[in-house]
């Protein structure tokens, strides 16, 4: 006798958790992430609180050889609005092998800045190094990087607190799944 048999194939990179669920967990990630930014960058608490919102990403990349790339998720939380859950997909180009996960925290100092981050998506490319100023007062947040007007930056990972900003080719976008 025949029997057809059928493979069942799932897609790896989905979730069995419901939409609730992963919000949640991400959620959870956002609070440890913070956690741990203020564990090793104190001042960062102040800045968050002055701030206009805030995001924070848990990544996660591979490279091997010439090519890599990582994918991770988010969410940005305003003062008066409710979460907005994002992603965030990286590609990397050079030579090198690893597995690297880390979180940026992103602080914004107006509207504008967290609401263009948020509606339009935001690419960035680059590596930077600098000092951020917060205010007219200029107070220093030195571990704190300027990576677009209004926009600063934290990376955090598995060491502590980056002293150089990467996110070469990473596009931030809204997840539309969870948002709805």
């Amino acid at each position: 006798m025949n029997t057809p048999v059928f493979a069942q194939f799932s897609n790896p990179f989905a979730s069995d958790k419901t939409v609730a669920q992963q919000q949640q967990d991400i959620l959870t990630k956002n609070e440890q992430t913070l956690k741990r930014l203020y564990s090793v960058e104190p001042k960062a608490k102040e800045l968050i609180e002055k701030s206009a919102g805030y995001a924070t990403f848990s990544n996660f990349g591979m490279k091997i050889l010439i090519a890599g790339g990582g994918t991770g998720s988010g969410v940005v939380i305003s003062k008066d609005k409710k979460p907005v859950y994002m992603n965030m997909a990286e590609v990397q180009a050079g030579l090198g092998l690893g597995i690297k996960s880390f979180q940026n925290i992103f602080v914004f100092q107006n509207d504008a800045a967290m609401n263009e981050f948020v509606n339009s998506g935001w690419t960035f490319g680059g590596q930077v190094t600098a000092a951020a100023k917060y205010e007219k007062d200029g107070g220093a947040y030195q571990d704190a990087t300027v990576v677009a007007p209004g926009v600063l930056m934290y990376q955090l990972t598995d060491s502590g607190l980056a002293a150089e900003i990467t996110g070469k080719g990473t596009k931030y976008y809204k997840n539309t799944d969870l948002n709805k």
